[in-house]
C-alpha cells in the first residue's frame, strides 16, 4: 500500500490521471449525468462526492494556464433550479490548489454542449455527488 494517497482516489482513477497529458480533459459527473453513454472510459467513485474527489485530485492536478476554459460547468437551465451551492466549494478547492494561478472563473456550456464536450474527455468519473447542476470538466495543465 502506498503512503498519502487519498483513500477515494481508487487504482482507476489514479490510472486515468496518470495517463492523462496537457490540454486532455475529465469529467467529473453527478449521480444523474449518463457517464455510460458518453463513449469513452468511465471511472466509478458513487460512494463519494465531487467536492470530496476534487480536495483529493487537485493537490495534483495542474489546470492548464495556456486556455480559458479549464474548468467548465453546465449551466443552470432557466427555470429549472439555481445556481448550485457547490460551484462556490469548487471555486474555492481550484484557487485553493491552483499553484499557477491558471483558474481565472468558470466557463459554462449548455446541457447538449456540456455532452458533447465531455464525449472527447479522456474519462468520465461517475460520482454519487446528489447536488443538481454539479458536473465539471477539469483541462489538465503542465507541472512547472
Amino acid at each position: 500500500m502506498l503512503r498519502h494517497i487519498p483513500r477515494n482516489i481508487t487504482p482507476d482513477l489514479m490510472d486515468v490521471l496518470m495517463r492523462m497529458g496537457h490540454g486532455d480533459e475529465i469529467v467529473f459527473g453527478d449521480a444523474n449525468f449518463p457517464a455510460e453513454s458518453m463513449g469513452q472510459r468511465v471511472v466509478h467513485a458513487e460512494g463519494d462526492t465531487i467536492e470530496n474527489l476534487l480536495a483529493s485530485i487537485l493537490p495534483f492536478f495542474p489546470l492548464d494556464d495556456y486556455v480559458e476554459e479549464n474548468a467548465v460547468l453546465m449551466s443552470v437551465v432557466a427555470g429549472k433550479g439555481e445556481e448550485p451551492a457547490v460551484w462556490n466549494k469548487y471555486r474555492d478547492l481550484l484557487e485553493r490548489y491552483d499553484e499557477e494561478k491558471a483558474f481565472t472563473g468558470f466557463s459554462f456550456l449548455s446541457r447538449q454542449e456540456f455532452y458533447a464536450r465531455a464525449r472527447t474527455a479522456v474519462a468520465v468519473v461517475a460520482t454519487g455527488e446528489r447536488e443538481k447542476y454539479s458536473n465539471i470538466i477539469l483541462k489538465l495543465g503542465v507541472v512547472k
